[in-house]
């Protein structure tokens, strides 16, 4: 591909049809650009706002192939698409971000490797594959920690906890024999988060670190600015473009962080990587000119990218299962910015909207 910006009337392919490829279609149809969706699901969010979608398996090489030579580039809204579908769909478009730095995320001790080659610190972790490696794992690292599935975990889904009480036979065998993890829990003040955008021709920009809030172990809140001293952000932007640079990144990615003071041995320590434009900054959508989404398909497209100043602070709350049918309340309040997704069945745990209050902006130190 040469480096000639798509033009509008241009289609992206998107691999995914969740709120994420929603919303991703959307900012994409305010520049002209039209959406092209791929999705194994029967009924998708995306499908409501895009030009065209595809219902196919991510193993389905001919569908695959009829979805690449449809779009002018591809891209994907979560990070567990099969890695043998992105190189399929690589064979005839390009596709950002790249493959590698997909497959990186998608392991958990892959993802943890690649952070300490970088020098950047992560919480102590032992390999698990049998009964015999848990046990061993929680005898070095001690209690409380997580054992988390090395793949296809998010919101909560392939972990569980082990505190004193847990049995470790049973915790082992509830992931079914899946490769995984041991990791121990970090003694951390608060958790952080930072989108970076970064375009084809290298330019990296940075939206300004949030800090989240989880519930049952889902993301419930986020806020901005993050409450943490400004050498603090600028630290973990500066965790965000190693990163992004070490993969040779096109797009958004979001890095979540544990900040543990500013006195401890290791203020930071990653916890995850995600190659995606992510949940803790949909609060973009309303207190920035310009969207992590937005700023995503212009990466993916070779435009210029958009400024990631925000005029505004903000506090994002996920509207999770029943918390959407207060929507009606929501939008009768002044500073709330509404959005749903268009799912049809309400069901707990799942990501229903979202709103963002704005409040005024105060400059940090």
């Amino acid at each position: 591909m040469t480096d000639t910006p798509l033009a509008p009337g241009s289609t992206v392919g998107i691999l995914g049809g969740g709120q994420l490829g929603r919303m991703l279609a959307m900012s994409a149809a305010r520049l002209g650009l039209n959406c092209h969706i791929y999705c194994n699901e029967q009924r998708s969010p995306a499908f409501e706002v895009a030009a065209d979608h595809t219902i196919g398996d991510y193993d389905d090489e001919a569908a695959l192939k009829k979805f690449a030579k449809s779009v002018d580039v591809a891209t994907l809204e979560f990070e567990n698409v099969p890695a043998a579908a992105l190189a399929a769909i690589a064979k005839d478009v390009p596709v950002f971000p790249p493959p590698y730095s997909v497959e990186v995320s998608q392991d958990r001790l892959a993802e943890k490797q690649f952070a300490e080659k970088l020098g950047i610190g992560v919480a102590p972790y032992c390999e698990v594959h049998s009964l015999e490696d848990l046990q061993d794992a929680v005898e070095q690292l001690g209690r409380p920690g997580l054992l988390k599935t090395r793949r296809l975990g998010y919101d909560g889904k392939g972990q569980v906890k082990i505190t004193d009480s847990t049995g470790l036979p049973e915790a082992y065998e509830s992931l079914s024999g899946a490769a995984a993890l041991y990791e121990k829990f970090i003694d951390f003040d608060r958790e952080i988060s930072v989108v970076v955008v970064r375009g084809r021709d290298g330019e990296t920009r940075f939206y300004d670190p949030s800090e989240n809030r989880h519930e049952n172990q889902i993301l419930a809140e986020t806020r901005i600015p993050a409450r943490v001293p400004g050498t603090i952000a600028h630290a973990a932007t500066d965790i965000a473009e190693r990163i992004v640079s070490a993969l040779d990144y096109c797009g958004v990615l979001c890095v979540e962080l544990f900040y543990c003071g500013e006195h401890a041995s290791a203020p930071l320590v990653v916890n995850e990587i995600a190659p995606r434009v992510h949940n803790s900054g949909h609060w973009t959508l309303d207190a920035c000119a310009v969207s992590q989404f937005e700023n995503h398909v212009r990466a993916v497209a070779g435009w210029p990218l958009g400024t990631c100043a925000r005029h505004s602070d903000a506090i994002m709350r996920n509207l999770i299962g029943e918390d959407a049918e207060n929507w009606l309340a929501l939008a009768r309040e002044e500073n709330a910015c509404l959005h749903l997704y268009g799912k049809r069945q309400i069901r707990p745990g799942r990501k229903m909207g979202h709103v963002t209050w704005l409040r005024e902006l105060r400059r940090q130190d």
